[in-house]
């Protein structure tokens, strides 16, 4: 069993950075792939990153490359999400998921992932 929470979000301007924790209680955390996801207002959930459980390899979609970074540290059972030069449209409800193994055939698809936190809100202004 694996329990998730989210801190870090809030209100930012445009073009700054901002990190996100995930905050992880269970032994398992330590043997599962975990991911970020976002959810704007009316719009689907949306993969953000993933990294495998023992953080040697990671997947980000093509448009946020080069501006997210996913990373993670076993021995404090936390995950990162470091977003840099924030946007408007980042906008979103971030969620951390851990899957109940190391890695994942589909880093995008929700289903992969058994262990959810709340979310944390982003708020990104022009």
């Amino acid at each position: 069993q694996v329990q998730l929470v989210e801190s870090g979000g809030g209100l930012v301007q445009a073009g700054v950075s901002l990190r996100l924790s995930c905050t992880a209680s269970g032994s398992a955390f330590t043997s599962s792939a975990m991911a970020w996801f976002r959810q704007a207002p009316g719009k689907e959930r949306e993969f953000v990153a993933g990294i495998s459980y023992s953080g040697d390899s990671w997947h980000l979609p093509d448009s946020l490359k080069g501006r997210f970074t996913i990373s993670r540290d076993n021995g404090k059972k936390l995950g990162y999400l470091l977003m840099d030069t924030l946007k408007p449209e980042d906008t979103a409800d971030y969620y951390c998921a851990a899957a109940n193994k190391p890695h994942v055939p589909i880093w995008d698809s929700p289903q992969e992932y058994i262990y959810w936190g709340q979310g944390t809100r982003v708020t990104v202004s022009s």
